[in-house]
């Protein structure tokens, strides 16, 4: 938020006042009051009915929940993941099969499995709510999370409330929230760590208003030439080390959790570089790299991977997981290969396995969808799908049909296609920093999967800049609701109303193929609007 364009010509002691650099650096103090917290709240609250209702139908495993449940039971068991015999799923939801002696090769971080295995043991592990509550908190902590954020970025309430919202009825995060998959979690950490580098803007901008002010004040109403040459440090940053453990924690749940550590972490070195240009910090370059991003590297990567290497404690404290006794039969080759413990090598080269398995993985399947075609929501993909055409059903038609499947509501997620549009034309022409961060999030979100285009891929992978593409969204419906004059701005506020209106309207509509509710099968059908999507 750029502070208010002014004609007054200010003195170089004025320059410098604690105020004045507050106002060049932050803007106007905002004050969201009771109403800050209470909307937020009341969308949190319809975030969560919509996601915990009915958590447990259908009470057996979807899609990959038969790999992650199961791990996440074995969690439990071993604290690594285990081998489970052929056709377990059923036996498995009665509370009826047993894992097997021998450990499994897993291509994932155990960081998401343990949090599913935290509701398995705190509800149970033989039915859906068990396995299903963890993402369902996550899913709908991230509903809080993205008004919260929403509301500091656009210092509005009412934004807030429309971003928090838009993504509680978006079908692809609510989906996400209701099914014991991996990909919310890394959505959830994403969307923290977002949030706390947001938090560490405002911090360091406070900091460096302060600093600054105190040296003019000791300078007779100006800084040293010294100060304006480089700037002060900034101190302890509470915050940026929030988030690099929190973005440890997305790479502990998926490995493309590093492309948003590497994104945030360029992101906030240059918002420190900016806020020292906007000071009159004449090496403010130079100053950004040595007196913020040295220190934003340790917080985001050195913390970072602390964080990743914590979420794998149980494997490397038991002895019986995958690899675990490599570094027994494999002596170092290379001198630093001395300097690291037995099992971090055997960690070591799990990760060169992992890498090289994820790098070559191009097994055909039904729903697997190219990069390119999903900010079109082209091959959205089918969770769960049961028919009953003998009229057995209960849906009051001879042929029923149960589905959930990963659609994300049409009006929010092509309107967040063209909102990235508007965002590239707002960053270009305004240099708005919001903009360019909510890019960023794009960019590691989905851009970074161009990179290896022959790679098995699904659309879910998405929900981790779903938040994202909403906020996207909420800027842009901020900026309509700000052009021209007084009458065009109440008509324009009608015009975000409705919007928000019809994309509730039509998430009423999808809510039978995100839930697994039973329709008529020409109901269901009704809703494939494209047969990419069957």
């Amino acid at each position: 938020m750029r502070p208010p364009e002014t004609s007054t010509v200010l003195t170089p002691a004025q320059a410098y006042t604690e105020t004045t650099l507050r106002l060049r650096l932050l803007g106007e103090r905002f004050h969201p009051g009771h109403w800050g917290w209470i909307v937020p709240l009341v969308v949190t609250v319809v975030a969560g009915i919509l996601r915990f209702t009915r958590l447990d139908h259908p009470d057996s495993l979807i899609f990959d929940e038969t790999y992650y449940v199961k791990d996440a039971f074995t969690l439990l068991q071993a604290g690594y993941e285990l081998n489970w015999p052929d056709d377990a799923n059923e036996a498995f939801a009665a509370g009826t099969a047993s894992p097997e002696d021998t450990a499994e090769y897993v291509v994932h971080p155990p960081l998401g499995k343990w949090l599913i295995a935290l509701g398995m043991a705190a509800f149970g592990t033989d039915h859906g709510f068990g396995w299903r509550f963890s993402a369902a908190l996550a899913g709908t902590l991230s509903v809080l999370l993205t008004a919260l954020i929403a509301q500091r970025m656009f210092r509005s309430v009412f934004l807030g409330g429309v971003a928090g919202i838009l993504l509680a009825v978006e079908g692809h995060h609510l989906v996400l929230s209701r099914t014991g998959l991996l990909d919310i979690f890394l959505s959830f950490f994403v969307l923290a760590a977002f949030g706390a580098l947001l938090m560490d803007r405002h911090h360091g901008r406070s900091h460096l208003a302060t600093r600054l002010a105190a040296a003019a004040e000791r300078g007779g109403g100006v800084p040293s030439s010294g100060m304006l040459a480089w700037g002060p440090w900034l101190g302890w940053r509470p915050w940026r080390l929030l988030a690099g453990i929190l973005l440890g924690a997305a790479c502990g749940v998926k490995l493309s959790g590093l492309a948003f550590m590497a994104v945030f972490g360029l992101m906030t070195v240059l918002w420190d570089m900016n806020a020292r240009r906007v000071a009159g910090i004449r090496n403010w370059l130079a100053a950004g790299v040595v007196k913020d991003g040295l220190f934003a590297f340790v917080a985001v990567v050195v913390v970072g991977a602390m964080a990743y290497l914590a979420t794998w404690t149980g494997w490397l404290l038991t002895q019986g997981g995958y690899n675990r006794q490599w570094h027994t039969t494999h002596p170092p080759q290379q001198w630093w290969e001395h300097l690291l413990p037995g099992p971090l090598r055997s960690l070591a080269d799990y990760h060169l396995q992992s890498t090289r398995f994820h790098g070559g993985l191009a097994s055909p399947h039904d729903y697997a969808s190219n990069a390119w075609t999903w900010p079109f929501m082209g091959r959205p993909t089918s969770f769960y799908y049961e028919g009953h055409d003998d009229g057995s059903g209960t849906c009051g038609a001879t042929t029923c049909s149960e589905a959930i499947t990963d659609l994300a509501n049409p009006i929010i997620w092509w309107a967040g296609l063209l909102a990235f549009l508007v965002l590239v034309l707002v960053w270009l022409g305004r240099r708005d920093w919001r903009a360019g961060a909510l890019l960023g999030a794009y960019a590691a979100g989905q851009l970074v999967w161009s990179l290896w285009p022959d790679r098995t891929m699904f659309f879910f992978y998405t929900v981790a800049y779903a938040p994202f593409l909403v906020l996207a969204v909420t800027m842009v419906l901020g900026l309509l609701m700000r052009l021209g004059g007084e009458p065009m701005r109440r008509r324009n506020t009608v015009l975000v109303l409705l919007f928000v209106a019809g994309a509730v309207a039509l998430s009423a509509f999808f809510m039978p193929v995100w839930t697994g509710e039973q329709i008529p099968y020409e109901h269901w059908r009704m809703r494939m609007w494209m047969n990419s999507w069957i």
